[in-house]
Formats: structure tokens, sequence, C-alpha cells
């Protein structure tokens, strides 16, 4: 039993049951249709992140076992060669916009407040929006693929393929406009994030005692808000190209179509290390627990992921040696794809040595975790060999570039996402796991990741080019086409596993108790599931493991007004760096004005769609309206609201 869930008796004992009661009525959130589209509880919307960007998982995931049926032998007639290009397309796209970020943000919306100490995000009706829009963009996105008019260009959509006369139809459009959908949602979600990691964490938690993940998923927040603006340009001016003849990558005009290729990828690349940071940082978060002892060399690690932040913004030239740059420019991204491997190798080692120093116990979430040490690291080696120019020339747009993606994206992503799923499952849902399927889960996922993707290594090394829908018998590519083909049926049935044994334990788990692991972060401190307003009593941190430290578990059960905040819809805010105790906060309702405004951005980008200018105008006018609703009246200071200290 943690110390956190041990009684503290003594003067000044908070009656938590009273306390309870009361902070029910101002956080409870009734059951109801309408509470179902108004809620802004951040537990309820980081769990719709969850399923949602499951869902496009999955979705995604059925279109890459076409394509690998497809590619399975010589000369396949599964599919079409427009049908191929339209799964390769919607596949990169829907797992690098619609799944990998927005997961990810699903665990950062219910975890944040939690491991924070306080009762709920910065924005709570901001947060809200940012789920509608995505899942609205998402179901756009889907429904043109369903329509047989999906975008056909691949993920990364290069002119001047994707402009007209080159692809004709609505396909690029959707996927033009709706990452553009999609942008609005992740902007929301990334600066939420960074107000609510700055303000409103718990009296006592000084920048030095901010858990990992927190710091991974902040830094993952600033990269978003400085690389998601070259990527709207972009497809800006690809949506003007398309629809209305603009010129900007037509070089007979003056345009250049590597302007594209510069745009995509200054956000393309940060974008790997903003799917990658988060998932590293509950990586950090699980080792520990199951090492028995802190983190090793916190500050190093945290140095690390400040670093790579940083640094991934000067790498995106790597994606372009092949398209005749100037050596000397070459030379410079080269040695910055070389240098930003360092970070990454230091929170290698900062895990390998919690591990070396600790007692390991080996639940289902480290063993994701340790799968995933190994196919990151082989990914890593990979990486560092693209960082060199004469390499990468020679096997540019063959299948070994698709097995390093892969194996840092599917295993630097999917592995943690999957120890992060069995770590707080207990917490999310109440109820605790099946630890002999989750262990099977792991061994199917674990050998059909590797079956699926090394055996693209060779075929790459033997001359195979990607993106080809069939290929020509007699290449030496027959024999590795079809194990990686048998390694997605393998991968899709662990897969299948995880999700069919996590639904049972919903259903038919043991009741989970406030700390099964003996994990060291805020969030084991409370129930599982935590109550509508998370801590009765804001806690006083004074550790960096605040559920392994006595002082912390006191300020539990003993606290001043300005930690139970009782009198109404409140939060704490405290300051930036030393965590001191600032002002009380008064926290947004629950209101239906975020669907609303969503749903007005929705019929916009679908009056854009269809060139039905007047619709467009009626979405952007329901939206505006309701925006200025939503603001207006501004909110309630404390005094205003009748609550005194």
């Amino acid at each position: 039993m943690s110390v956190a869930q041990q009684p503290s008796p003594g003067p000044g004992v908070v009656d938590h049951a009273a306390l309870e009661k009361q902070l029910e009525q101002h956080w409870g959130e009734r059951p109801s249709l309408r509470t179902w589209f108004s809620t802004v509880d951040h537990k309820r919307i980081g769990r719709r992140y969850l399923v949602t960007a499951a869902g496009f998982f999955v979705l995604s995931g059925l279109d890459a076992a076409a394509l690998r049926a497809q590619l399975a032998r010589p000369r396949e007639h599964f599919l079409s060669f427009e049908e191929y290009n339209q799964l390769f397309t919607m596949h990169g796209t829907a797992m690098i916009f619609l799944f990998a970020t927005p997961m990810l943000f699903g665990f950062g919306n219910f975890l944040f407040p939690l491991m924070l100490g306080t009762r709920d995000m910065a924005f709570p009706r901001l947060n809200a929006f940012g789920y509608w829009v995505f899942l609205f963009a998402g179901l756009v996105m889907f429904s043109s693929l369903a329509a047989g008019n999906g975008p056909d260009g691949g993920w990364f959509a290069y002119v001047p393929l994707t402009t007209k006369p080159y692809s004709l139809g609505l396909g690029l459009d959707v996927y033009s406009l709706g990452l553009l959908f999609l942008g609005v949602s992740t902007t929301a979600g990334a600066i939420n994030f960074v107000v609510t990691a700055f303000k409103l964490r718990a009296p006592g938690m000084s920048l030095n005692r901010v858990p990992i993940f927190v710091w991974a998923l902040v830094a993952t927040s600033f990269m978003v808000l400085f690389a998601l603006p070259p990527l709207n340009v972009a497809n800006g001016l690809l949506f003007l190209s398309r629809r209305f003849g603009a010129h900007f990558f037509d070089p007979g005009t003056g345009g250049n179509v590597l302007l594209w290729q510069h745009l995509f990828w200054l956000f393309g690349h940060p974008d790997v290390y903003i799917i990658v940071m988060p998932a590293l940082g509950i990586v950090s978060a699980i080792i520990p627990v199951f090492s028995r002892r802190g983190i090793a060399a916190y500050p190093l690690v945290v140095l690390s992921i400040v670093t790579t932040a940083i640094v991934a913004f000067g790498v995106w030239v790597h994606h372009m040696f092949a398209t005749g740059l100037p050596q000397l420019s070459m030379s410079f991204f080269s040695a910055a794809s070389l240098l930003i491997t360092i970070p990454s190798g230091i929170q290698i080692f900062a895990w390998l040595a919690t591990m070396w120093l600790g007692k390991i116990v080996l639940r289902v979430p480290m063993l994701f975790v340790m799968g995933f040490i190994f196919v990151f690291v082989l990914g890593g080696f990979t990486g560092v060999m693209f960082a060199l120019v004469a390499f990468d020339q020679q096997v540019t747009d063959s299948y070994f570039v698709v097995a390093h993606f892969h194996y840092v994206l599917f295993g630097g992503a999917v592995f943690p996402i999957l120890a992060g799923l069995y770590f707080w499952f207990p917490k999310i849902t109440g109820r605790m796991y099946h630890e002999g399927l989750g262990r099977w889960a792991f061994a199917l996922v674990f050998v059909g990741m590797n079956l699926t993707f090394f055996p693209m290594h060779v075929s790459g090394l033997l001359g195979m080019p990607r993106r080809i829908a069939t290929y020509p018998d007699g290449m030496g590519w027959n024999g590795w086409n079809l194990a990686s083909s048998i390694g997605v049926a393998v991968l899709a049935l662990g897969l299948l596993l995880v999700l069919g044994g996590l639904w049972y334990a919903m259903r038919r788990g043991e009741k989970a108790p406030p700390d099964p692991w003996g994990g060291d972060t805020l969030e084991w401190t409370m129930p599982s599931p935590p109550p509508h307003f998370n801590f009765a009593v804001i806690p006083a941190v004074h550790s960096l493991h605040p559920n392994w430290d006595e002082r912390t578990a006191a300020s539990l059960h003993r606290a001043g007004e300005d930690r139970t905040l009782a009198g109404g819809r409140m939060a704490a805010t405290t300051t930036e760096l030393d965590g001191s105790y600032d002002k009380a906060q008064e926290m947004a309702e629950e209101s239906l004005k975020p669907f609303v405004v969503a749903v007005g951005l929705l019929i916009g980008v679908v009056g854009l769609l269809l060139s039905v200018y007047w619709v467009a105008g009626v979405g952007a006018g329901i939206a505006f309206v309701t925006i200025a609703a939503w603001l207006w009246p501004p909110e309630r200071t404390p005094q205003e609201a009748g609550v005194t200290y």
C-alpha cells in the first residue's frame, strides 16, 4: 500500500465524506443525452480520445492488411492501382494524424490534471471543442475513402502529382482541408497542455518535481505550436492551387515544386518527435514503478527532452537528400541528424540504469516497455544510417525506408501506447486486466511486428521501391514480401487479443484498487476511477515521487481553504517556476457551445469541399456566433462567484 493511501490522524484532519459530497454538487455531471454532448470533464474527454483514436487505428490497420494482401505475391490483383493508392494514402495519413498524436493526447487529457494535482484542464471547454473537431475531421477523411474518392497522393502529398490535372476529384481537397480542420484541434490541445502544466500544478510542485510524462507532453505541445503552421500553409497553398488555379508550385509561372517538400518536412520531421516524445514519457513513467526506484538521471532526461524539441526543427532536409540540394547545405543537416540521436541515447541509458539499479517486476506494461526498447534501438541504428548523405541517396524511396520508419514509429509509439493502456487501465476503468491474456498479446505483437517490418530492410536493399502496387516475379523479393504479409496476420491477431482482453476486463475484470502497482505519481493517490473533482484536497507536493512521500501523503488529509476550494467549481493556480500557491480559479462548467462551434466548422468544411459556398458561409456564421456567445459574458472572478478565502 502506498503511503498516500494510509490514514493520517491528528489535528486539522479533513472530513472527506462531507467535503466530497459538497464538491460533487459543483463538479458532478448527471448522465443524460445533453451531458454526453456538453461534458467538459477531462477524464471523459480523455477516454473519448483514446477510444476514437483506437477506432481510427483499426480502420487504418485494415487498410494496411489490404495493402499487404496485394503485395504478398507478385502481379497480384486483389486491389486496383487506384484502390491501392487511396488505401496507401489513408493508411499513412490516419496513422500519423488520426491515431498516434490524438491517442497520446488522450493519455494527456486523462492524466495531466491527475499527475499535476488539480481538478481539470486549464480550459475545459476548449478541451471539449478539440475533441469534437478531431472526431469530425477524421470522419470527413474516412468518409471520402468510403465514397471511393479518397486522397490518393500518399500521406506526404508531393506536388505536382497532387495538383490538377494530375489528381482529379475531391480526394486531395479532402486531404488538404481535412488536415487544416484537424490542425485546429491539435493546436487547441497543445495550448491547453502548456497552460495547465505551468499554471495548475499542485502547490509545491516546482519544475524539478514535475513528472517526466508531463515534461514530454509539454515539449511536444510547444513543438506542435511551431511545427503546424508550415503544414497549414502548405495545405492552404495546395487547396488554392487545386481549387482556384494558383501557381505556388508551378515552375513555369515562378513557383517551386520543392516549396511543398520544405514546408511539409519542416512539419514532418518534428512530427516524428511529436509522436515519439510523449511515448518516451510513458516509458519513463512505467519503468520506475516496475523497477521499484526513481528514474535515474532525472535532470538529464528532462534536458534531453527539451534538447530534442529544439534540434528536431533543424533536421527536416534529411528527407530531401535526393532532391539535388547543394552539398554544403546537406552536410549541415547531416550533422544535425546525427546530433539528435544523443538526447534519445541519454534517455535509453537512463532507463537501463533505472532497471539495473532497481528490482524489476515483469508485468504486462513492463513487457511492452522492454519490447519497445529493443525495436526502438534497432530503428535508431538505421536512423543514424540515413543521416549519411551517400547511404540515404542509395536507399531513398526503397522499402528500407519503410522498414526504418515503422521501427521508429510503430516500435516507438505503438509499443509505449499499449504499455500505457495496460498500465493506466485500472485507473481509467476501475477494472484489472487479465495478466495471462496480456502476456500472450505482447508475444504476438512483438513477433508479428518484427516479422512484418524486418524483412522490408532486406527487400529494400535488394532494390524494391516503395509506393508500388505490384511487382514482377524473379526479383528476389517474393519470399520477403510473403513473410511481411504473414507478419501482418500475426500482428493483427496480437492486437485483436489486446482489444478483446481489455474489452473483457471492462465487463468482467476484478475491481481495481487505488494503486495496484505501487505507483509514484499523484494519480495513484485517488480511487479508480477518480471522482469528478479528482482531489477532494489539493495535495501539497514535497517530492518528485509524491505517492512515495509521507509529507505529501499527510497533505491529502490536512488542508486549509486554499487547498479544499469547496465553495464552487474551483481549482488552485500556482506560480510557473516554483509552484507556490497563487490564487483560486473558477473553472468552466459543461456547455454545448464547444460542440456547436465544431459542428459549424464541419458545415463550413463540407461546403468548401462541395463548392457550395453559401453552405460554407452558414457554417462559418454558426461557428462565429457561438464563439461570441461562448466568450460573453466573461468568466466570473472568485469574488464575483461568492467564494472567499
